[in-house]
């Protein structure tokens, strides 16, 4: 769209650009590259349409790729498709069409899309999971895996989604309602033999390596902590009944002389051969059990469990909030130091027994739990148990009161007989199989003489035959799929039917981007040693627990194999937020969502890209606003103009005081935008931006601007602003008479640091705001003018040795330099140094504080029509210098 009063025209300046882009190759990243910033968002899964959380997570890396490579890398900025699954199936079903056609529609439309926003990718490298030249190595990695003896086939109950008509793994059940994460069904259990890649193997790894992960957000790591759920504790064994001993799992064994009752899981050996001759227990176990309920439940048998520190002996019950693959699928409860046995024991009319008292009460003084159980570590407190349930067998209880709850924990777990530390976790192993057509075939075969069997190296990939339109497993229904021989005896047998979970694609395509057309291994080892990992990583927090938490084991699984040398795949992870809509997350079932293709129709991809990145930071949730864009839009006109304008009719000013300060400006928001850009914030460094293109505007209106400094000025906002909006300043930058790409230029550098730079700009907002206050305190109505004193000299060497000073008496240690005793106001000065001395900040030297002071002193003129004088505290009215501090100029107005 072209503004009337505006010669920018995104419509012919953006195809413009991006052919030559294409005709250059200007993103390819060469094979010989060494050691490339890798850059890279989590690719899409093939759904049709890029929608604006596509765009917002695109735009991040393609602007970070392109400011990488302004700053001289080489970069490798890739991308691909996740294009197996399930929604293709319901997408073909409702269009009468097969997966793979629909996919290939979607990626075609996707790549269309994605090449009108602008986003440099090196297409060389792109990979799509559904090609065999790709799942080939998923198949290969489940062999190698197999032969590690990282793959089980087991029968399990699993999570089966009734809608998908397929299995869930753990961290694709959704909720407290546990609903399936792809289509919020209700998600039932079910029994089938499922193929699982034992994750649990790497488990302590897994949350140990979490602390190295400083890149990430803390977020995500807790996540992912939670998710592995690391408990260490103690096993223990209880003497049950009839079943000799029984071991449980507890975090809390300083609490074990407070275990009023002993529960075991509805699927346990126990509690079925219980069943089997109770009518009640076999009533609550198929009936009644229900571990997602809102209460704990259970019922009670004629079992009792002896317990190994008091002796006593304690009811048995089947309780549902036990679980089977939980710890041992038993477990003792304390229902005064445990709200859920607390909950269970006040409903079964259990006694609640308080063992545990808080660090700071009185021997004896144990908490009320009659209300509630107390939950906190304290001090081992139990006489009352001696008395109630003397030690007959183990240790007297008593002998423990006084020690600490880690104390006595570690003292039960030495002396308790048959105790031992242990330690459990929440994650399970992550179940692979899905009983869906689109999707990787698992390479084995079934044969009745030889067991699973798999599918020999050179047979592969195994390829999915055409699609069948059918209920249930659809690889089931097609028997020249089916029907094969068995690799070891030769003998009829039968396939695998089975598809692998898609996030297995997902786990490593971050190393065949590396060498993607290699075609005797999944990725170049050397190069992916060099190369790897991944620099810089963008996508949803969404996937914390399943894609990150595959993708790190699978990595370290690489690695054990002798394929890699790196065992975290991802150095720096940014989790981008959602792009909401009147505070609501844009959904087509809402009716809400905003066009990415309507918006760069009407607008322009740079006006979208814009509009993103400035909006708020990348880990931020925000809502889009119609407003928001057009003022994006705006914004890229008034620079067009500004260019053109400058290109037309060059200035002819000379340079002075105004153009010294433009130029000590172009450096604060070169540092600024290079720290904002590289911690991949964004906003600051467009804020910036825009305002160094509203100080030229102040320029001309101040004095007659200099040439060279403008456009300085303007080449700088065109290099700091390609790597968000980079048609344009494509477009700007040849028009500004420069060789090459923007793409490919260097990127501006600035003098000094960002620090001393923040520290001037700082000088002069503080010193306007004082300006302000005291014409608006003294009520001066038409100000003629402005003095500014810098503090004298000797103000700033006793400042330093304040800010330095370590010692109690700070005005001795001034007053006893003799550069200060004649010095006019030094002891009170000294006294107030000494009260402020912790929060003293650094401050620049007088000189360039007087310097700095005078080249802005245009920008107080202007606001208040007024003279300004700037003068060093030597040269300054004694009374006004007195008055002066570093930092803080005295100030007064006629």
């Amino acid at each position: 769209m072209a503004d009337s009063d505006s010669g920018y025209d995104p419509s012919e300046i953006e195809p413009k650009w991006q052919g030559e882009w294409d005709e250059a190759d200007v993103f390819r990243t060469p094979d010989d590259a060494t050691d490339p910033e890798y850059v890279l968002a989590m690719f899409p899964y093939t759904s049709g349409n890029l929608h604006m959380g596509h765009v917002r997570n695109y735009t991040i890396t393609d602007a970070y790729s392109r400011f990488k490579r302004m700053c001289g890398e080489d970069v490798l900025h890739p991308m691909g498709w996740d294009s197996f699954g399930l929604p293709a199936e319901n997408a073909a079903e409702e269009r009468d069409t097969s997966p793979e056609e629909w996919t290939r529609q979607c990626i075609d439309r996707m790549k269309r899309e994605m090449h009108e926003m602008g986003f440099g990718y090196d297409w060389d490298r792109e990979v799509t999971t559904c090609d065999p030249e790709y799942y080939r190595w998923n198949q290969w990695l489940f062999k190698r895996f197999d032969e590690a003896g990282l793959v089980e086939r087991k029968g399990s109950e699993v999570n089966w989604c009734p809608s998908c008509e397929t299995v869930l793994a753990d961290e694709q059940v959704e909720g407290d309602e546990e609903l399936c994460w792809r289509c919020d069904t209700p998600v039932t259990q079910r029994d089938l033999d499922q193929w699982f890649l034992t994750i649990t193997d790497y488990a302590d790894e897994l949350v140990d390596a979490i602390d190295e992960l400083e890149g990430w957000p803390e977020s995500v790591r807790a996540m992912q902590r939670d998710w592995i759920g690391r408990q260490h504790g103690a096993t223990v064994p209880f003497e049950v009944e009839g079943y000799g001993e029984v071991e449980i799992f507890t975090t809390r064994l300083d609490t074990i002389h407070g275990a009023t009752f002993f529960a075991v899981a509805p699927d346990t050996e126990i509690a079925q051969d219980l069943a089997a001759a109770d009518e009640d227990v076999a009533h609550f176990v198929e009936e009644v059990a229900d571990p997602d309920g809102d209460e704990p439940n259970g019922v009670a048998t004629d079992l009792t469990a002896t317990n190994p520190a008091t002796g006593e002996e304690i009811p048995v019950f089947v309780a549902d909030f036990v679980l089977s693959d939980v710890g041992t699928g038993a477990l003792m409860a304390v229902p005064a130091h445990d709200e859920r046995d607390h909950a269970f024991a006040t409903k079964k009319d259990v006694p609640i027994r308080p063992v545990i008292r808080p660090e700071d009460s009185d021997e004896g003084d144990l908490p009320d739990v009659s209300e509630g159980a107390y939950t906190e570590d304290g001090v081992v407190d139990h006489s009352e148990v001696a008395e109630s349930a003397a030690g007959t067998a183990g240790t007297e209880p008593a002998d423990y009161d006084g020690l600490t709850s880690a104390d006595a924990r570690s003292a039960l777990e030495d002396d308790l007989p048959g105790a031992r530390h242990d330690k459990q976790f929440r994650l399970r192993d992550w179940g692979i199989s899905r009983q869906r057509y689109w999707g990787t075939p698992i390479p084995m075969v079934h044969c009745d003489d030889c067991g699973a069997v798999p599918v020999p190296d050179e047979d592969l990939p195994v390829e999915l035959p055409e699609f069948v339109q059918t209920t249930g497993n659809p690889l089931d229904e097609v028997d020249e799929f089916v029907n094969t021989t068995c690799p070891e005896c030769g003998g009829d047998a039968r396939r695998e039917t089975d598809t692998m979970d898609t996030f297995v694609d997902s786990s490593w395509y971050f190393l065949r981007y590396t060498s993607p057309d290699l075609d005797s291994a999944p990725f170049d080892t050397e190069r992916a040693d060099d190369w790897m990992p991944v620099d810089q990583y963008v996508g949803g927090i969404e996937h914390a627990v399943m894609h990150l938490l595959y993708a790190r084991f699978v990595t370290k699984a690489i690695a054990d194999l002798d394929m890699l040398s790196h065992r975290e795949p991802f150095s720096n992870l940014v989790t981008q937020g959602m792009v909401q809509l009147e505070g609501e997350k844009m959904s087509k079932s809402k009716g809400n969502v905003v066009s990415p293709q309507n918006i760069v129709d009407e607008y322009g991809a740079d006006t979208a890209r814009l509009f993103m990145m400035q909006a708020a930071r990348p880990e931020r949730d925000f809502d889009w606003k119609d407003e928001g864009v057009a003022s994006s839009h705006r914004f890229l006109q008034r620079l067009y103009d500004a260019v053109e304008a400058h290109v037309a009719d060059p200035p002819e000013g000379e340079a002075g005081d105004v153009t010294d300060y433009v130029r000590r400006e172009i450096d604060r928001v070169t540092a600024i935008a290079q720290e904002s850009y590289e911690e991949l914030t964004f906003t600051e460094a467009l804020r910036e931006t825009r305002e160094l293109l509203s100080l030229l505007d102040r320029y001309a209106e101040a004095t007659e601007p200099h040439a060279d400094t403008v456009e300085e000025a303007l080449s700088t906002i065109v290099r700091l602003l390609a790597p968000v909006a980079p048609h344009v300043t494509e477009e700007l930058w040849s028009e500004l008479d420069n060789d090459g790409f923007v793409t490919e230029a260097e990127w501006p550098t600035f003098e000094g640091d960002l620090d001393r730079i923040e520290l001037e700009r700082q000088l002069v907002e503080d010193t306007r705001e004082d300006v302000r206050q005291i014409v608006n305190v003294a009520d001066i109505a038409d100000p003629s003018h402005v003095e500014i004193a810098v503090a004298p000299e000797w103000k700033f060497d006793a400042h330093e040795i304040a800010r330095s000073f370590d010692g109690g008496n700070l005005v001795g240690e001034i007053m006893g330099n003799e550069e200060f005793r004649d010095k006019d106001g030094a002891p009170d000065y000294a006294k107030d140094l000494q009260a402020e001395q912790q929060t003293l900040t650094d401050t620049l030297d007088p000189a360039t504080e007087a310097s700095v002071l005078a080249r802005a002193r245009w920008l107080i003129a202007e606001e208040f029509d007024a003279e300004v004088t700037v003068r060093a505290g030597e040269e300054a009215d004694a009374d006004l210098a007195r008055k002066a501090e570093p930092g803080r100029p005295a100030i007064q107005i006629e």
